[in-house]
């Protein structure tokens, strides 16, 4: 059985946009006009690392994150031992109460291990987005998206 291929030297570039919204519109309106669309990819091009920043990131913060954290997989961890377990009744409170402490602890280490004095949220994001298509498929892809674009033009 082969694999086939999503992307490469077969394929032509169909159309070019400036957002991935525009893009996977395209290719919701070829779906939408019957269009075989296994014969279509996205290509993200120009990529480049962003990282946004989303706020300061003190001791206290970290706390309180690593406390969270630690309390729900306490819960998870007290909700399996209630499960299995004849003993349930204290089992979900103590285990909430060690992964909060083991929460806090991770938190304060991890806060001073990092070093960083701010909380971000990293990302790769394109350029520009250009829709490929197997190239026997490239002209009806043309016609359906240029029909689609006349067709918006006159509403």
């Amino acid at each position: 059985m082969s694999v086939p291929r999503t992307a490469g030297p077969h394929k032509v570039v169909l159309a070019t946009y400036s957002s991935y919204d525009a893009a996977q519109h395209a290719v919701d309106v070829l779906a939408r006009h019957d269009f075989p669309i296994a014969h279509v990819t996205i290509v993200g091009c120009d990529l480049r690392w962003e990282e946004k920043v989303l706020g300061r990131w003190g001791l206290g913060r970290a706390l309180v994150t690593g406390a969270g954290t630690g309390g729900w997989i306490g819960l998870l961890i007290g909700l399996i031992f209630a499960i299995f377990s004849p003993w349930a009744g204290w089992a979900i409170g103590s285990s909430i109460v060690l992964g909060l402490i083991f929460g806090l602890v991770w938190g304060a280490i991890s806060h001073v291990v990092q070093h960083r004095a701010f909380a971000s949220m990293p990302a790769v994001v394109a350029d520009h987005y250009d829709i490929l298509v197997a190239p026997e498929f490239a002209d009806e892809a043309r016609r359906v998206l240029t029909h689609a674009r006349e067709a918006a033009a006159l509403r």
